[in-house]
């Protein structure tokens, strides 16, 4: 993921990304080794789009909006409920019984998410603050994915209160999940 444009074109793009990702593996046989292969790369993108969100998106929320601390403390349990999910699904294989209810209420919760997202935040976000600003975040959140996690970590700090060292850890546990990934064929 990497496409240009302000933050909301970026992730509207991610969404759509997503959803593709969703669509394939719906699309594969149960219990193969591509549902696993493609939870993989859905995890991957998913982590890094939410680290993303999470270092600049939301709290330009919170600085830009009003009520925009409840916006982000929203968006920001929704992220939480999904890196759990996919921390779980992690631990699972495809032919383990509770893979596909997993992938279920995964697919469930991200779809509300992003719906969520393109119906109400993004608007407000696009009406709400100049396009330099958008802009300058859309470059913000590309350079933030290159360096995010790519696995699943639900017990690092996200809370409203510590978006700072959300940032001093991501490139670190980024490059931690990087070279586990390379080892191991995770997500190639």
């Amino acid at each position: 993921m990497g496409h240009g444009g302000d933050v909301i074109a970026e992730l509207t793009t991610d969404h759509r990304e997503i959803k593709d990702l969703f669509k394939q593996f719906s699309d594969t046989r149960p219990g193969s080794e591509d549902r696993k292969r493609l939870v993989d790369v859905l995890t991957i993108e998913l982590v890094r789009h939410f680290v993303a969100e999470e270092e600049y998106l939301y709290p330009a929320v919170r600085k830009h909006l009003k009520e925009g601390d409840a916006l982000a403390d929203k968006e920001l349990a929704e992220h939480a409920r999904v890196e759990q999910l996919l921390a779980d699904l992690q631990q699972r294989e495809p032919g383990d019984l509770d893979f596909d209810r997993l992938m279920v209420k995964l697919r469930t919760e991200v779809t509300a998410h992003v719906d969520d997202e393109e119906n109400h935040l993004f608007p407000r976000r696009r009406n709400g603050v100049h396009s330099y600003v958008l802009e300058e975040l859309g470059n913000k959140v590309r350079q933030a994915k290159k360096t995010a996690p790519t696995r699943p970590h639900p017990g690092a700090p996200s809370t409203p209160s510590t978006p700072p060292v959300n940032k001093l850890l991501a490139p670190g546990l980024g490059m931690v999940d990087r070279v586990r990934d390379y080892v191991s064929g995770r997500g190639q």
